[in-house]
Order: structure tokens, then sequence, then C-alpha cells
């Protein structure tokens, strides 16, 4: 198994802390709407890395945080909660909006067969983790007090930039229209651990701490709930390249200040969906859901497929020209697969020979592209029947891609039409025979259908219900 490390900025061979045990972490929604087909591309290709793992023998234990508080509109420390902004949206409470969210988020998940991880937590749960390590880090001089607020002081760090991705000009307050100086801060790149009421009067969640009523900061939830469950060294932390600064930046320098060594050894991030005119977000244009998809008749298959068919690490370009293209795809190699007959006995050397292969695919770096080129390999193959099929669902635990799921039965319109013409000359034809009786019945079948026919002077006509 090889991974591409942010942190190193290089692919390297993946060693886990605990040989045969791997603990992940992945950044969870902020519950305040429906999460985007954007979104939804970074939780495909963690769920991917995860089954990956799995493929190649890992027992994986994978932990997801739910942010339910303390994400600001703008992902520094300035601008309205997400979830208040929600709430206020809606007029509901902010638990109200982070319940309905949560469940939206999960049902996206489960329609795009996205595991939900081992450990699912809100941060709202571990106020008083949060508490405690936000008191260690002022205990060590790592964090202080400015305006009824903590901040973590990031000029006591040897290195803050990690990720290599940033530079002090690029912080520059007020490049951006958006941003206000924060005058409480020591250094323009100092983070809140936790707001009082003297930062936002109409916050709606608020908890008693050693420092006044107030609520946490964004940063110091993954890491406690990273170390509540995964202890204090971890092997694999996912998220979207834009979670890589400020976030995962703050999440290492908080996690390690107080840990006193290096946290976690593997960052995974995928990079963005596109649409035509530039990244995709909510507050663009036409808000791309998966239940939008699915009203315009997409089966969430043909989206994933469209996920997988790319690399993790570059940046994907959305349009319904390429879904089309896709849907068409998926739709031969679903007929293909659908039509392989269970003959013979699978040859269990050659299902092992093909599971390493494609182990070795996947394995590297992510590469579901090749993994879809070696089911169509496996399909080309002289293997029976009853070997492929076997190998194809050893794939699907990976791909999952419900190619060997029948699709439920619908009739066309056109065979539907079909239908009810046929039906409306036979009750023709029974009415000449005077078999009355017949007539009656063609016209209740139908009826019972939500077809409802109509003798009229110009002939017979039918309407649904």
């Amino acid at each position: 198994m090889r991974i591409y490390n942010s942190l190193t900025r290089k692919i390297e061979d993946f060693v886990p802390n605990e040989p045969g045990k791997v603990s992940m972490y992945t950044c969870g929604p902020t519950v305040y709407h429906y999460a985007h087909i954007g979104n939804l591309r970074t939780y495909i290709c963690e769920d991917v890395l995860e089954k990956i793992l799995r493929f190649s023998g890992y027992d994986v234990k994978r932990v997801m945080n739910i942010t339910d508080v303390g994400h600001l509109a703008s992902d520094a420390d300035t601008g309205e909660d997400k979830m208040l902004k929600g709430a206020k949206r809606e007029h509901k409470s902010v638990m109200e909006i982070a319940s309905f969210y949560t469940d939206a988020f999960f049902s996206d998940c489960a329609k795009l067969n996205i595991r939900t991880p081992d450990i699912v937590e809100p941060a709202t749960n571990l106020i008083p983790e949060f508490i405690h390590m936000v008191e260690a880090l002022l205990e060590k001089g790592y964090a202080y007090k400015a305006g009824d607020n903590i901040y973590f002081d990031t000029s006591r760090l040897k290195e803050y930039y990690v990720f290599g991705n940033q530079n002090e000009e690029e912080l520059m307050v007020g490049v951006r229209d958006d941003v206000s100086e924060d005058i409480n801060k020591r250094n323009k790149n100092d983070f809140v651990l936790w707001f009082t009421k003297s930062k936002f009067e109409d916050q709606a969640l608020k908890w008693e701490s050693p420092w006044g009523v107030g609520y946490p900061g964004w940063h110091i939830e993954c890491s406690c709930i990273g170390m509540k469950h995964l202890g204090d060294r971890m092997d694999i932390h996912c998220g979207g390249i834009d979670n890589m600064f400020p976030h995962h930046t703050n999440e290492i320098a908080q996690s390690e200040a107080y840990l006193g060594h290096k946290w976690c050894n593997y960052w995974f991030h995928v990079h963005h969906l596109n649409d035509e005119t530039g990244k995709m977000s909510k507050s663009k244009g036409e808000f791309l859901t998966v239940s939008l998809l699915e009203s315009k008749g997409y089966d969430p298959m043909v989206y994933r497929m469209f996920a997988l068919q790319s690399h993790y690490r570059k940046p994907l370009t959305f349009s319904y020209d390429t879904l089309d293209q896709t849907a068409a795809t998926y739709k031969k190699l679903k007929n293909r697969v659908l039509s392989v007959k269970a003959d013979g006995q699978a040859d269990e050397a050659e299902v092992k020979d093909w599971h390493d292969k494609f182990a070795q695919a996947v394995g590297n770096d992510c590469n579901t592209a090749m993994g879809i080129t070696l089911l169509y390999d496996v399909l080309k193959s002289d293997l029976n029947g009853a070997t492929k099929l076997k190998i194809i669902e050893d794939y699907e635990t990976v791909l999952s891609l419900n190619l060997l799921k029948e699709d439920k039965k619908e009739e066309t319109d056109d065979e539907l039409t079909a239908y009810i013409e046929e039906k409306i000359s036979e009750r023709t034809q029974a009415k000449k025979d005077k078999d009355f009786a017949k007539a009656d019945a063609i016209r209740d079948e139908l009826k019972a259908k939500g077809i409802v026919i109509k003798d009229t002077r110009e002939g017979v006509t039918w309407s649904r219900e």
C-alpha cells in the first residue's frame, strides 16, 4: 500500500503505528445545510481509501466528527457561526438544524454506498474535553487570554506552516473584503481555542468554562475527538484540500503542543470538484445535491463512478455532458456484468491472483481508475462465469457500484403506451364481439394501473389518473 502524504509532499509506503491495524480520522460535515456533490466527492474518496485498506487486510477503525457548533462562515475566526446561520434561515433551533442535516448527510452517503464510519461523534458531545485541552495549552504556555477569548500562540512553534502551502504575505489581513482584523491576537495567524460571549452576543449554544460562558473554536473539535477514540498517535487524517489550511494546520499545532510528540503520520487530501465556472460551493448557482441529480434521472451510482474514474489528487470538473457520458458507460458496464452466467466452478487460484492484481493497482495511491480498468480485463478474459462473478464481487467491496445488483424493472413510456394501445384494441374487439364482460375487465385492468379510457366520437382516448 502506497499513499501520497500531504505532510511530506510525496508518495510513501504506508506503515501503520500498529502492524495490521489502522486508525483513520475523517473531517465530517458542518450540518447547517445539505452536502453538495463537491463535498461528497471527498467522502467517496475517503470511503474508497478505507475500503482499499480493508481489502488489503488491515483492521480499520475510522472516526468522523459532526460539526454542530463553532464553525464560522470564514474558515478562519471571522463571521457568523454556520449553524446559527442555518437556524436563522429556516426559523428552527440550532439542534433541530443539526439533527435534520445530519440525517440528510447520511441519507446521501447511503445512496452513494459510502460506509458509515465506525464512530461518529458530534462536537457538542465533548465540551469538557475541549475545555481540558485549552487548560493544558494555557498551562504549557501555548495559549493566552485576550479580550476574554483564548487564543493559540503560533509564535511558540518551531514550524507552523507544516504543509508548506502558506506564507506570511498570503495571510495579510485586509486582502479579502470579508476578513476583518482581530485586534486581540498577538500574531495574525493565531487562532481561537475558546470564544466567550464578548465575541458574538447572539451565539445560540454556550457553555460554562473557567474563562466565562462561551463556546469552542472549530479547530479543537477534531483534535479532541480523534484523541478520545484513536489515542494520541493516529495513522491517517483525511479531508478536503481546503481543510489543509488553516484547519488541519491548526489541528497539528494544538495537538502536538498538547501531546508533546508527533500526532498523525499521514495526511490525505481530496482536491476540489469544480463546475465550469470554478470551485463548487453552496453559494453559487444551482445547488448540486444527490437529490437534485436523482430528480434529473441520474442513478447516484453514476456520480460515484464519475468520481472513481478520476484521481483524488486532481481537480475534477463537473458538467451534465460528462455525467451523461458516465451514465452511458455505467449502464453498459452493468449490463455486461449482469449478462455473465454463473457457469462452472470458481477457480480459487485465479480469484486470488486477480485479487492481488487489484490490491496492487488500487493500493498505488488509491488509483481507482486502474481498478475499473482491471474490472474490464476480468470481463474480457477467458475465465468461466463463476470465476468472473466471484472476482467482480471481490472488487465490488471497494468500488461499491452495485454492479451485481439487479435494477428494479420499470416500464418505459414507450412500453407502457404499446401495452395500453394493445389493451384498447382488445377491448374494441371484445365490444364488437358483444363480450362486454371482457371489455369491462380490460377497462378495470387499465384503471388499476392508473390509466383511464374514454369512448369518444373520434375513438378511444386514454389519460393517467
